[in-house]
């Protein structure tokens, strides 16, 4: 059965390959339920070099790509948000679709680098300041409902479409490709430890001299393991232990970044646009007692609180400038994570026209959750004293389709997979009375997600 519907689809494609007037071709059809992280594991079997995963907090919107049919990326530009929305424009004028019935179309999905001025390393080599994709293969979940759309050139697509055969049979006969993650951790290293607590240190004189309120910086730590870490088994790991985030990956040529990030950037669904304050936090309590008094704590701490405004002024600010209605509670709320409770304050905008997701995402980028306040000032600061290449951490990552709605999250929480190697992220607010050990205390709490994820347990 498996083999004649794989050979159906293909029948098909070659068809339409036949009769397409555009540079390139999109194929969508409902298909039976499969498991996504499981599509996500056959990506590698099947030798696909690109592959992602994006799950929304809900889990009712889920987009598997495999595979990569067009590309849009770009190195060192301070107007890559406008260049990727100008060629993912130019895109969609030349690609034919066939809906068969279903709501699906081509879709971009990927992410831009934390700050396209700030000098790069190698480690980072394989994600430039934006790359975005779209996949041969699409596998989307919404609201229980199955999609598969395959999108290829016109021409000289006989390879591809081969591959996306092979990848089929294999879907539905079953097979299981996820195990056990097996690797096991032989060294934890803290890089840069002594560095980076002499740059809260800095950044604290610095905000008490004046000029500056906030400055987020963000360390790192390094795992070497005794095997490679498989990206699905850590996906499902993350699903399972971090249920109410956002959870990515984007992976090229066997280099992964992967998270599970509590905080959304800005979503555009019609006229609507949503983002979130998501700043202040505390770890989650031991017993009930102690996590409702921890939380109660986070509430009135005028140190948070302050942090938390911080955020909400630019989140504001920024959604005025595009919306005639902005919506926003007076005070914030508890987002209880596994790990982690945080300050939160969702934003609701409307606006009588339709707003450029891309717009958004370049407006809000970095909020003061990430960067700081003044936006320009702190990120200098940042440049100047944070002792790490963040890459695409605390970046923008999600999709936009051919309407232009979309959503992108903000990349924390999260690690990048190199094989049998593993960096993981972490940063922190800091403000005029912050205090350099606390600090380096809540970035070992924040590193706990994705270290729980690679099967390590840090010591208390």
């Amino acid at each position: 059965m498996a083999t004649l519907y794989q050979h159906k689809i293909q029948e098909q494609l070659y068809m339409i390959g036949k009769t397409a007037s555009q540079p390139f071709f999109s194929w969508s059809q409902e298909i039976d339920d499969v498991d996504p992280f499981h599509f996500f594991a056959l990506g590698e079997t099947c030798s696909f070099r690109q592959r992602f995963y994006w799950s929304d907090r809900s889990n009712e919107t889920v987009y598997v790509g495999l595979g990569c049919t067009y590309s849009i990326e770009t190195t060192g530009n301070e107007h890559r948000f406008h260049m990727v929305e100008s060629e993912w424009k130019r895109f969609t004028e030349k690609v034919m679709t066939h809906h068969n019935g279903t709501e699906a179309a081509p879709l971009l999905f990927g992410g831009f680098s934390f700050d396209p001025l700030k000098r790069k390393t190698e480690r980072w080599a394989h994600f430039p300041d934006a790359k975005l994709i779209v996949p041969a293969v699409l596998l989307s979940v919404k609201k229980g409902r199955m999609t598969l759309t395959i999108t290829v050139p016109s021409q000289n697509h006989e390879q591809i479409i081969e591959k996306i055969g092979q990848l089929l049979t294999l879907l539905y006969n079953g097979q299981d490709s996820l195990m056990a993650l097996s690797a096991s951790c032989q060294t934890y290293e803290e890089m840069a430890k002594h560095e980076w607590i002499s740059a809260v240190q800095k950044a604290i004189h610095d905000i008490r001299e004046g000029g500056l309120d906030k400055v987020v910086l963000a360390r790192e730590a390094r795992l070497w393991f005794d095997d490679r870490i498989e990206p699905s088994v850590v996906l499902q790991r993350l699903r399972e232990q971090q249920p109410l985030s956002y959870l990515f990956a984007f992976e090229d040529k066997g280099n992964c970044f992967v998270g599970a990030s509590p905080e959304q950037l800005v979503k555009r669904e019609g006229m609507t646009c949503y983002s979130t304050c998501l700043a202040g936090s505390i770890r989650r309590g031991k017993t009930v007692k102690e996590d409702e008094q921890l939380g109660r704590w986070l509430l009135q701490d005028e140190k948070n609180l302050r942090e938390h405004r911080f955020v909400v002024d630019m989140i504001k600010e920024a959604m005025m400038e595009v919306c005639e209605n902005v919506r926003i509670p007076s005070e914030p709320q508890l987002l209880k994570m596994r790990d982690i409770q945080h300050l939160y304050t969702p934003v609701i905008g409307e606006s009588r026209h339709a707003v450029s997701l891309f717009s958004l995402v370049e407006r809000l980028h970095p909020t003061p959750a990430l960067g700081g306040t003044p936006r320009e000032k702190a990120l200098k600061e940042i440049r100047e004293i944070e002792p790490l290449d963040r890459g695409w951490y605390a970046a923008p990552i999600g999709w936009i389709d051919t309407a232009g709605n979309g959503e992108f999250a903000v990349a924390i929480r999260s690690g990048l997979l190199q094989g049998k190697e593993v960096s993981i992220f972490a940063g922190c607010g800091i403000v005029g009375d912050s205090e350099p050990l606390s600090e380096y205390e809540e970035t070992r709490v924040k590193f706990k997600p994705m270290l729980s994820a690679l099967g390590v347990e840090q010591d208390e």
